[in-house]
């Protein structure tokens, strides 16, 4: 199997290996020696500021956006959501679940946020902003640099999620001055699904301390009293985070979060110029690294979807709702290459050929 999906995404031989380990006990100084590892490889590739904290969360990324929803935010808030598409829709129905008071900024498929569109909504009273960074959809990347400018203007509380951008795209934590970071195991971390992960700036954690949250499972405080021992209030994920260490360690080792991005920059720049003469269209105007959404021209977007795993044994990203029959997506996350590309490439002339496309 060749997976060019955006999640769960090809592993390394390493991190795979620690998948076929017994799992270890975790209460124990050795587990969380692997914690405050991760803790600290986190905030660097982040480039989180002083006196940020991490929360490991066994759950996925959904999770934890409902979890940042419910420690930061409650009824006294007014929140600015930024919805261009599934992912971006699902801070909505957060935000109408646990009745916080929120306007929706939707943008069509494919649209990029321009400064203009965003500062239609300035010194409206917002006090928090929640936004996909990669609305992976569409593979639509929002400048991240932009939106806290905005945020600083409007003292808003930013959320950022960067569940398919953290080592995918350029985001620096401090500079942007976003409050909260968001990600997941199964995407540019490149390790199986399970567990998510929440970065919180010292505003975040003063917030998420500070208030009474009605939730056991969610509630941040207490994640974060436990990771001051390295550790998690109930049993997580064991053998994922482990495997997150040895990936952390792995980027670390050739040059950190700066080459992680250009590597995965690199891949997506290769498979765009190796599909560029073939009838398909690319959906987004600000198209992030991690991720490339095509339109098929003269065929169905699904059937490529279908066929391709079917006889190719190649797997790419379909899309589902009012995108399943028009948009696929290529993932460049993950242990591929460009050789892998050429694969997938080469299987997409051949469907061609046969009159597939």
């Amino acid at each position: 199997m060749l997976n060019f999906t955006v999640g769960p995404v090809m592993c390394s031989d390493e991190v795979r290996a620690i998948g076929g380990e017994q799992v270890p006990y975790f209460r124990t100084p050795e587990f969380s020696e692997v914690m405050f590892e991760n803790e600290e490889l986190m905030l660097k590739f982040a480039k989180a500021p002083e006196g940020s904290k991490v929360a490991f969360m066994t759950n996925s990324a959904t999770g934890s956006m409902e979890a940042v929803v419910v420690n930061c935010f409650d009824a006294s808030d007014k929140v600015l959501v930024i919805d261009g598409g599934s992912f971006g829709h699902r801070f909505v129905e957060l935000c109408e679940i646990y009745e916080i008071s929120h306007t929706v900024l939707n943008l069509n498929q494919g649209q990029k946020l321009t400064r203009e569109r965003l500062y239609e909504y300035n010194r409206q009273g917002f006090t928090g902003l929640l936004v996909n960074i990669d609305e992976t959809s569409t593979g639509v990347l929002y400048d991240s640099e932009m939106i806290g400018e905005f945020c600083r203007e409007n003292n808003i509380f930013y959320v950022c999620d960067c569940v398919s951008a953290f080592l995918a795209d350029f985001f620096d934590m401090a500079h942007c001055g976003a409050d909260v970071m968001i990600t997941g195991s199964q995407k540019a971390l490149a390790c199986p699904p399970g567990v998510s992960i929440i970065i919180l700036a010292p505003s975040a954690v003063e917030r998420v301390t500070s208030r009474k949250v009605r939730s056991m499972y969610f509630n941040l405080m207490d994640v974060l009293k436990n990771m001051e021992r390295g550790q998690t209030p109930f049993t997580p994920a064991v053998g994922i985070l482990r495997q997150i260490n040895i990936r952390l360690k792995e980027i670390e080792a050739v040059g950190g979060a700066d080459a992680e991005i250009a590597r995965v920059a690199a891949q997506a720049e290769d498979f765009r110029f190796k599909i560029k003469n073939l009838p398909f269209e690319f959906v987004s105007e600000s198209p992030a690294n991690g991720v490339t959404s095509v339109h098929p021209i003269n065929a169905d977007a699904y059937n490529i979807f279908e066929t391709l795993k079917d006889e190719y044994g190649i797997w790419i990203c379909p899309n589902g709702g009012s995108l399943k029959h028009t948009v696929f997506r290529v993932g460049h996350i993950g242990y591929l290459t460009h050789y892998d590309n050429t694969v997938l490439v080469d299987a997409l002339k051949d469907m061609l050929e046969w009159g597939f496309i």
